[in-house]
């Protein structure tokens, strides 16, 4: 498959601090990229690099094949859509999605087209006539991304569009986007600090730290098998439980409790004696009679009990830490009781206390 973004050795620096730093990226045709961080990781300074809002110190960015490092954004042949909705107050819906094609000299009925279609797409038709300020904040963010739609390019780039959004709201444009997505089947280059956002949409995910890529892969291999520490305890929520110990062989023992992990799948052939540390997903720890038949089974104290609907978090006391465990809604558990988990080897994670690397 051809790439429609490839970016290679970019730097980017203010003054003498490295924003980005050697960074490589392709992003394939129709592909779905979400470039995933906490703030400061570089993800939105990526983005306006891709976009040409800023300059870069080093490499270069070529979109369909064409070196753009240099190039003007409005030559780039991107859409781009923003945190703000940043849509003309005294302009309607229909001239909000019209300006930038009238600027551009297209021609009176070229524009209606893209407008009616974009619309359509959209589901904003009623909305046409309707200034921004008659609308709530889901319908201005639609109107916004149909802005970047009428500019009929074959990449289009968000930067975090549905943060200023409250929950349910987030949740129904996600779909839409989604859906958007297997319509348009165009490029789509997402940026957000939401693990959920990133692992409902993208078709890979970029997870960034410092100005760097710690791991590229789909969201099903990352929330499997995550490359490092970091990136296992960014992806996943509530977040994995980690245990520091020492491993040697199959064998890890921890603070108190001592378990064989002979059913791990490690990535590298390294058995040796080490310190390490050993990941759980609150979700892969069994409890109660499935915990019998485990590879460990051991007995906390229940702390907290969270009830959420379609399951319960339980907050244990294990292992001199609490640790979060999640189970069937209608648990029935309570806070100080006695609470037997279970650890399945081939659901663990492990990863070297010095470099942090998965093994």
């Amino acid at each position: 498959m051809a790439n429609s973004v490839e970016i290679k050795d970019l730097d980017l620096n203010f003054g003498a601090v490295k924003v980005l730093k050697q960074l490589n990226l392709d992003i394939a045709e129709g592909e779905f990229l979400v470039l995933l961080g906490s703030s400061g990781c570089g993800k939105s300074t990526l983005l306006n690099c891709i976009a040409g809002l800023l300059d870069v110190s080093g490499g270069q960015i070529f979109i369909k094949g064409e070196n753009v490092t240099w190039a003007e954004p409005s030559d780039r042949g991107i859409g781009m859509v923003f945190q703000s909705y940043a849509l003309y107050p005294q302009m309607t819906v229909r001239g909000n999605l019209s300006f930038g094609l009238k600027n551009a000299k297209v021609p009176k009925a070229e524009i209606a087209k893209r407008v009616d279609r974009v619309a359509e797409v959209l589901q904003i038709e009623a909305l046409l006539d309707r200034k921004p300020g008659a609308l709530s904040g889901g319908q201005r963010q639609r109107v916004a991304i149909g802005r970047a739609l009428v500019r009929d390019v074959d990449v289009f780039l968000f930067d975090e569009p549905l943060s200023n959004l409250d929950a349910k709201l987030r949740t129904d444009l996600r779909v839409e986007l989604k859906r958007l997505h297997q319509k348009l089947k165009n490029t789509m280059i997402y940026v957000t600090h939401d693990q959920v956002e990133a692992m409902t949409l993208a078709d890979r995910i970029s997870i960034m730290k410092n100005g760097l890529i710690e791991q590229l892969d789909t969201p099903e291999v990352i929330y499997a098998k995550p490359c490092n520490k970091y990136v296992a305890e960014f992806i996943g929520s509530p977040a994995m439980n980690l245990f520091e110990g020492q491993l040697n062989g199959t064998a890890f023992s921890g603070d108190g409790f001592n378990l064989d992990v002979d059913g791990y799948e490690f990535a590298t052939q390294t058995r040796g004696e080490a310190a390490a540390w050993l990941g759980i997903r609150p979700e892969h720890i069994l409890t109660g009679d499935a915990a019998k038949n485990a590879a460990f089974t051991g007995t906390g104290e229940i702390d907290i009990v969270e009830p959420m609907g379609s399951d319960t978090l339980v907050w244990v006391n294990f292992a001199g830490q609490s640790i979060r465990v999640r189970t069937e809604g209608q648990s029935g558990l309570k806070s100080g009781e006695k609470l037997t988990i279970g650890f399945d080897a081939a659901r663990l994670h492990l990863f070297d206390a010095k470099t942090e690397i998965r093994l």
